[in-house]
This record gives C-alpha cells, structure tokens and sequence, in this order.
C-alpha cells in the first residue's frame, strides 16, 4: 500500500512490466524478486508488476511479489476485461491497471471495434473493478494520438464510474514537451482524478516529456530503470527522479544513493548492459579531462557537476588524454601516490597529450607510470 506521507509527485515503476517487454528480455523471480525490494528500499511508491493474464507462471510471479509484504503498491497491467481482472484478482493484488485503445488508428485497426464499443468496455470493466474493490487506473494506450473530445468523453465515463486515475500514455514517444503539456494540461483541467504520464522514447524525449506532464498537473509519473522498455524504451527512473529533484525543485520521497547499484542489477539482468555515458547511472558520467573543467572541479566540484557523483552511487574520475591541463596531470599522480617534486610536469603533459592523441584515447595509470618512470606491478 502507500506510504502515509506521498510526496509531491509519486513514481510509478514498470521495470516488472513494460521494462520486460523490451524485445529479448527475460527476468527470473528471483530477479524479479530482487528488482522489486530494491525498487521497494529505495522508496519507490508503486510497481506495476506484471500481467497476470498471460497465464499461470506470471500470476504466480505476481502472487509471489505481493507475498513479499512490500511498502510499494503493487500494480498489475490488464486489458479491460473480465478475465484480465479475474486473473489480477486471483494473483492477491489490490490495484490494477485498465489498458484500453483510445485512438481512432488502434480502434479500428487494432481492435478493430468502434467508439461506442471502447466507452462501454470501459464502463463495464470499471464496474466490475470497483466491485472488488480495486484501485483502478484507466491507461489511455495512444492517448497521444487520440482524439482529443473523445479522451475527454473517456475521462468523465472514468470519474463517474470511480476511478482512481488516468493514465496519458505516448505510446509511440512521438510528442514534444510543448504539446505533452497542452494535452496533459486539458485533461486536469477536465477531472478531478489524478492524471499519471506514461511516456516512451522513440524520440529521445521521454524524460522532458515526463517532466512536462508534471508541469502540466499529473502527480503520476511511470517509470523504468534504465528507461529499459519496448523499442527505444521507456522514461528512466533514475533520469526523471533526478530532474525532479535537481531542475524543478519537486520531491519524490526517494532515496538516489543507489541509483548506480539498482542500474547495474537491471543491466545484468535484463542482459543490456549499462553504457559508461548513460545519463546520471554510467560510471563514467563524472569523468573530466579538459584541463579547464578538471581544473574547476578541483576547486569547487559545483562550478561543474549540476549534483554530487555520491549522491546517485558514484565516483569522480579524472580522465588524462588530449586535452588534459597540468592541474589534473598533478590530481592523478596524487591519487597514484606519486612523488611529483622530481618531475618536470610540463614535459610530462607534453607526453600525456602525445601519447592519447597516437593512440586515440586515455592515458591510463600503467602508462602514466611508465612515462613517469615508475613501474607498479599492481596496475
């Protein structure tokens, strides 16, 4: 269930679900297990977990989550449907998910049925939820495209029949921030639910578009560690979190510290590993090597990292290459435990910059000790 005191947005987290489909991803229950308590640890408020209806191995991974006694909200993924929710409701949990197709291109070309049938499979699924007591969100699947009367005709059906929330998903990740914000704008301006953004990243743009449907007045915000999901993936967990928090100023109630740790584990599991530049979470992202930059971290790590390497799980590297300064050169050597009185450090630069530039990258230790004249085994 949620924690007593939600913070100002609440993160969603569909690792379990839409982070598995990605194409070729597989996660075992203990994996499964695993992402969910450390998700849980962390702080995040609510997992959409799975989809019981694909049969009796998911509902028992599903049953098996909910056993674990977790603080998040356990969510499950449905189509809005009698045996969906039936399934959902066989596998213990109290919250679902109602997916529906509500632009004119997926009614008739998907489902291939009309307006009129998805108003009232929206009525009679929701009924039947509230009749067990579900928390319900409605999930607009391509809601980015729909039309935008008939989402609002879906958002009243919704509020009338109880719903909990509606969930605005770019199925596609083909919207901009700008037109995200007016869509998601319309919608809280309509309904007293609270609205949740569901954005993908076929465009590079799901973080800015999570952020804008924040702006825009939804509370709820779905997420994937590494933004793993379907085709280019989904908003990242670690991305949004900490543009939450760093850029506009909002509490999500969750603990960043093991952001790198959590994004290792899915890496390995998910079997895509994490790229060293991956934004916030790649173990390279606070490696500085121009002489300026390098220099100005020396001095004060602020006039060049927007947040703290620690406060996501990391570590600060100084990098020596091309266009490496002397103030970098002496802040390796010290981590070296290099006696640099002896050393004429402008020839060595000199060195340095030759060296990367021949050989199209880093100086590394072993061979920053060489050129020193120091041999170290243990490198």
């Amino acid at each position: 269930m949620m924690r007593n005191s939600e913070p100002e947005v609440v993160i969603t987290d569909t690792t379990l679900r839409d982070g598995e489909q990605a194409a070729g991803v597989v996660f075992s229950l203990e994996e499964k297990k695993q992402i969910a308590r450390m998700l849980d640890r962390i702080g995040v408020q609510e997992l959409e977990c799975g989809i019981p209806a694909m049969g009796r191995v998911e509902q028992k991974a599903v049953r098996a989550l909910v056993d674990l006694g977790l603080k998040a909200r356990l969510m499950t993924w449905n189509r809005a449907c009698q045996g969906d929710i039936q399934a959902s409701l066989d596998a213990g949990v109290t919250a679902v998910d109602l997916s529906l197709s509500v632009s004119d291109i997926q009614i008739q070309n998907k489902i291939r049925k009309s307006r009129a049938w998805v108003r009232q499979q929206l009525k009679t699924a929701l009924r039947l939820a509230k009749k067990h007591q579900l928390y319900v969100s409605i999930g607009g699947e391509d809601a980015s495209r729909a039309d935008q009367d008939f989402l609002h005709e879906l958002l009243s059906i919704a509020e009338q029949e109880g719903a909990d929330r509606f969930r605005f998903c770019d199925t596609l990740g083909i919207l901009d921030p700008f037109t995200l914000y007016d869509r998601v704008r319309s919608l809280t301006a309509a309904t007293r639910l609270e609205i949740e953004v569901h954005t993908h990243n076929d465009l590079g743009l799901a973080t800015a578009n999570a952020l804008a449907g924040v702006r825009a007045g939804a509370r709820y915000v779905s997420t994937t560690v590494n933004g793993l999901g379907e085709r280019a993936g989904n908003a990242a967990l670690e991305e949004v979190v900490m543009a939450l928090h760093c850029s506009c100023g909002l509490q999500t109630g969750i603990d960043t510290h093991a952001f790198a740790e959590l994004s290792a584990y899915i890496g390995r599991a998910s079997g895509r590993p994490v790229p060293a530049w991956k934004a916030v979470v790649g173990e390279r992202v606070f490696s500085h090597e121009s002489g300026l930059h390098a220099d100005g971290v020396l001095k004060n790590p602020l006039n060049y990292e927007g947040f703290s390497p620690a406060s996501v799980g990391l570590r600060r590297y100084f990098v020596l290459g091309k266009h490496s300064g002397r103030h970098g050169l002496e802040q390796r050597l010290r981590d070296l435990h290099v006696e640099t009185s002896g050393l004429e450090l402008g020839s060595l630069l000199e060195q340095v910059r030759r060296l990367s530039s021949r050989n199209k990258g880093a100086v590394n230790d072993r061979q920053l000790l060489r050129l020193c004249g120091v041999v170290d085994a243990s490198l």
